[in-house]
């Protein structure tokens, strides 16, 4: 099969160099275009990273010696690839723009940045929940104008840690009314150079801005349904979260507890949940897309797991692990849950969100 040529925006930063290393030999994608701010713009890419490559192996020989073009320039990625994976680090407002011109441009936009999470006619992926506000897509061509060109976006990666196994009890007729979160989210989660050191070692951070509101409002939307000419946000359940930063380099937990909206005697038991999600497939495993998990989600019996450096790289970093599953004396029930945020979270989720437009055919006539 001939492989489909990729873009990466923002192809300098750290989401950036996750995708460029785990875009090499991948069955389906092939990376042909970098592009990066206007001063590293005619580098190569070797040069461009050569002080600051932060993956821990060689930088893939297919994209060394590619030359970074300007991001900010649209058109230049015409000719050169037929999507882009957008990995910008810039101020929202600027990040919106520049993605509907390359969608404008005919350009598929496969987004981890968060400007677009919020807009209407933006589908925002976990490909095991929401595959079908795909739909939403040719409505937001229509919207636009735009022919070929369409933005896809994936969640905040702390939402990846509790959405799935959360998902997955909804949709096995357990819908869940209310739901507390406390999220313990590494250090890699800022990016690099990320938070000082002096801030992290013998310290934990009780505040991450912006993110108890990502956390509490974006299930909702991730939950609804596509409706007319936009996505309309679920009601249930009502989140309260607490967002944390700790001293792990990759790995984001979450203690999670929940109140079933169902009568005590049609609640599920302990064993029930773990049955629900022990059996849990969707779409990518049905699909058996490349970066798909066998398992989405992972229960472990131990009494001290799942822990980050244990459990983080299972079924390659793509699963939420779930342990300590007890009931709860406030509510019904609680957990907790990990996962990789900056495989799962962050590059590798956006490669299966590719993947799964990929399946569904929205890259055909490109």
């Amino acid at each position: 099969m001939e492989k489909i040529s990729v873009g990466i925006l923002g192809a300098t930063g750290m989401v950036g160099q996750r995708y460029i290393k785990l875009l090499d030999n991948h069955p389906w994608f092939e990376v042909t275009y970098v592009a990066a701010s206007p001063r590293s713009a005619g580098k190569l890419y070797k040069d461009a990273v050569a002080s600051r490559w932060l993956i821990g192996s060689d930088i893939p020989q297919g994209v060394a010696n590619l030359t970074v073009q300007d991001a900010n320039d649209a058109s230049l990625a015409l000719g050169k690839c037929k999507f882009v994976f957008s990995a910008l680090e810039m101020g929202k407002e600027e990040i919106k723009a520049l993605e509907e011109a390359y969608a404008a441009e005919g350009i598929p936009v496969v987004s981890n940045a968060s400007a677009n999470r919020w807009t209407d006619d933006v589908p925002m992926l976990i490909p095991e929940i929401n595959s079908a506000h795909l739909d939403i897509i040719k409505k937001q061509q229509a919207h636009h104008g735009w022919d070929k060109g369409f933005i896809a976006v994936k969640p905040n990666c702390s939402l990846q840690t509790y959405m799935m196994p959360l998902y997955a009890l909804i949709r096995a007729g357990y819908p869940v009314k209310r739901m507390i979160v406390t999220t313990l989210q590494a250090v890699s989660g800022a990016g690099y150079p990320g938070v000082s050191s002096f801030d992290m070692i013998d310290n934990i951070v009780p505040y991450i801005g912006g993110e108890e509101e990502k956390t509490e409002r974006e299930c909702l939307k991730i939950l609804g349904t596509v409706s007319g000419e936009k996505i309309q946000n679920a009601t249930a359940p009502v989140v309260s979260s607490t967002c944390t930063r700790v001293p792990v380099i990759d790995g984001h937990t979450a203690t999670v507890s929940l109140e079933f909206d169902l009568p005590e005697d049609k609640k599920p038991s302990l064993e029930e949940i773990e049955r629900v999600w022990t059996e849990f497939s969707s779409v990518p495993q049905e699909l058996k897309l490349p970066s798909a998990p066998d398992h989405a989600i992972v229960v472990r019996h131990e009494e001290n797991r799942p822990q980050p450096r244990r459990d983080r790289e299972t079924e390659k970093g793509m699963a939420c692990v779930i342990g300590r599953l007890r009931k709860c004396n406030v509510f019904d029930v609680k957990f907790v849950a990990l996962s990789h945020n900056t495989k799962r979270g962050a590059a590798l989720g956006g490669i299966l969100n590719a993947e799964l437009l990929k399946a569904k055919g929205f890259f055909d006539n490109l």
